[in-house]
C-alpha cells in the first residue's frame, strides 16, 4: 500500500542514535564457529562484513531515552511540545503489568508532558521503526497531531542468538521527530512511501523477498514521478555484505546507492537500520542538500520503503551517537 505525497509537507527531523555502550569484536560472540558451520557459512569474515557489535547492561527503556533525548535536543524544541509517541520494540518486556511503567520511563525520561499521546508497535519485527514513521507521517498530514516522536529500542536478551543466519545483532535504539515543519538543522521532507508483504511468506524460515523491494520502490517513485536512478542512496539493514548486496541489487539498486560501512561497524541493530545508516552517511559528507534517500528494510513477507529528500541548508549531526 502506497502513501501518496501529502498535500502538506511533513518532514523527518533530528535523527539520532544510542547503541550499547560495550564494544566487542565478532570473535566474543559465543560458539561462532560453530555456528558458522551448522550455517554452512565458510568463516571468513571478509566476506560477511563480520566486525564488531554493541552489547549493552542497559534497559530497552534507558535506550530509547537515550535516543530520545538526543532528537529532541538536536531538534531545539520543548519536549513537552511533542504531542505523540510512537514507540517500536521488536520484543516489549513484560505484560500488561508491567507496559505502563515501561511507558512512563520512557515519558518521563525524556521530559514528553501529559498530552502526549502513545502508540505501542511491535509486530513489523525489523520493518517496526519504518512502519512507525509512515503512522507518524499519516497522523501528521491528517491534522491530527503536530509532532510525533518515533523510538525504536531493542536488545539480544539471549547471546545464543546474537549471530543469525542473516546478521550479527547489536542493542541500540534510534528516534526521529516527525512534524509539519522542519526542526533543527538536519531535517528532510517525507516525500512518499509504501509497504507490500505476502502473507503466506511471513514466517521467519523463508527468504527475503526482493519482488516485495521492486513493488515498493514502484509504488514510491510513480508517486513521486521519479525513477530508481533519481534516488542518492538507499539506508537498508545492515545484514550480511552478500545478503545486501544480491538483494537490493535484485530490487533494481546499483551497489553504488548502498551503504555497507556500518555492516562491520555495529551489524544489524534490529529496526534501528536505516536511521543509524542515514545519521552516518550524513555525518560522513554522503547526503546532498535537495538528495533522495530511501529508508528501506525487509523481513520475510514484508518491505517497507520510506523516501526522503534533504531540506536545503540542513547540516549533518556532529555526532553518530545519542547524548543524554
Amino acid at each position: 500500500m502506497s502513501l501518496q505525497p501529502s498535500p502538506l509537507p511533513v518532514h523527518l527531523s533530528a535523527p539520532r542514535y544510542a547503541l550499547g555502550e560495550t564494544e566487542a569484536d565478532h570473535t566474543s560472540i559465543a560458539g561462532l564457529q560453530e555456528r558458522a558451520r551448522q550455517l554452512g557459512m565458510p568463516p571468513k569474515a571478509a566476506l560477511w562484513g563480520w566486525g564488531t557489535i554493541r552489547r549493552t547492561a542497559k534497559s530497552l527503556e534507558t535506550l530509547a531515552v537515550e535516543s530520545a533525548r538526543a532528537t529532541v535536543g538536536a531538534a531545539g524544541i520543548d519536549p513537552a511540545s511533542v504531542d505523540a509517541l510512537i514507540l517500536c520494540s521488536t520484543r516489549f518486556p513484560g505484560g500488561p503489568r508491567t507496559h505502563g511503567t515501561f511507558v512512563e520511563r520512557v515519558l518521563s525520561g525524556t521530559g514528553l508532558g501529559r498530552a502526549t499521546a502513545v502508540t505501542g508497535l511491535t509486530l513489523g519485527r525489523c520493518t517496526n521503526l519504518l512502519l512507525g514513521i509512515r503512522t507518524a507521517q499519516a497522523l501528521v498530514a491528517a491534522g491530527m497531531h503536530r509532532r510525533v516522536l518515533v523510538v525504536t529500542t531493542d536488545r539480544v536478551s539471549d547471546e545464543a542468538v546474537r549471530m543469525e543466519s542473516f546478521a550479527l545483532f547489536s542493542d541500540g535504539a534510534a528516534s526521529c521527530l516527525v512534524a509539519d515543519e522542519p526542526l533543527g538543522t538536519d531535517a528532510y521532507e517525507l516525500v512518499a512511501g509504501a509497504t507490500a508483504q505476502d502473507p503466506a511468506s511471513l514466517d521467519w524460515s523463508n527468504e527475503i523477498s526482493s519482488d516485495l523491494a521492486r513493488t515498493v520502490n514502484e509504488q514510491i517513485l510513480d508517486a513521486a514521478g521519479m525513477k530508481l536512478g533519481d534516488i542518492h542512496g538507499v539506508l537498508h539493514p545492515n545484514l550480511y555484505k552478500p545478503v545486501v548486496v544480491l538483494k537490493e541489487r535484485q530490487a533494481g539498486f546499483t551497489r553504488e546507492q548502498l551503504y555497507l560501512d556500518n555492516i562491520p561497524r555495529f551489524g544489524h541493530c534490529f529496526a534501528a537500520d536505516p536511521l543509524i545508516n542515514l545519521v552516518d552517511r550524513a555525518a560522513a559528507g554522503g547526503v546532498v542538500p535537495y538528495g533522495y534517500y530511501l529508508l528501506a528494510s525487509s523481513v520475510p513477507g514484508v518491505r517497507v520503503g520510506v523516501l526522503l529528500r534533504r531540506a536545503a541548508g540542513a547540516s549533518p549531526a556532529t555526532t553518530t551517537e545519542g547524548e543524554n
